[in-house]
């Protein structure tokens, strides 16, 4: 299985593609997509969508799997996150992939051992899980954490365990 991760953000995107056939998943792919301060969100909502569809369709995923919905402060940033997260779920809705969702504590949990753990933590557990030469920024650790959390599911759910929501 082959599972492409969203950490959705609209400056930042975290990206990450592992495949787990058996034993320890293997990092094919992790990187942030960047979009500059200055770019219309509009503009940011289109370079998301294209950067996705073109990792789909050089990598070809099985599956999506991103963060739920989270907790903000702010309407304003809602508004931000859901139309970053959305431009995420129709690139992969475009190109046919089914999509799941994880809580952000559950992620944690799954990734550290702690739902409440710090970014830091979620980075060395993610390079050291998969033995990556570097340290990935937060974004693509928080994806490469969400890849491992879906992997995780579809295991449990192949035991006859309950696994993800699918959307």
């Amino acid at each position: 299985m082959r599972v492409l991760a969203i950490d959705a953000s609209l400056r930042n995107t975290g990206v990450a593609i592992l495949e787990a056939n058996s034993g320890r998943p293997r990092c094919i792919y992790f990187g942030t997509i960047h979009n500059a301060g200055s770019m219309r969100p509009s503009a940011c909502l289109v370079a998301i969508r294209d950067r996705l569809a073109e990792l789909i369709r050089l990598h070809e995923p099985d599956c999506c799997a991103l963060e739920s919905v989270i907790y903000v402060q702010s309407y304003k940033t809602a508004i931000v996150l859901g139309a970053a997260r959305g431009a995420a779920i129709l690139a992969a809705a475009e190109n046919g992939l089914p999509v799941f969702e994880y809580s952000p504590r559950r992620i944690k949990q799954s990734t550290v051992g702690r739902g409440s753990a710090g970014k830091n933590q979620v980075a060395f557990m993610v390079r050291a899980l998969l033995g990556l030469t570097e340290t990935p920024d937060a974004d693509a650790a928080d994806a490469l954490a969400i890849a491992l959390t879906h992997l995780r599911a579809h295991e449990t759910v192949a035991r006859g365990f309950p696994g993800s929501t699918q959307i």
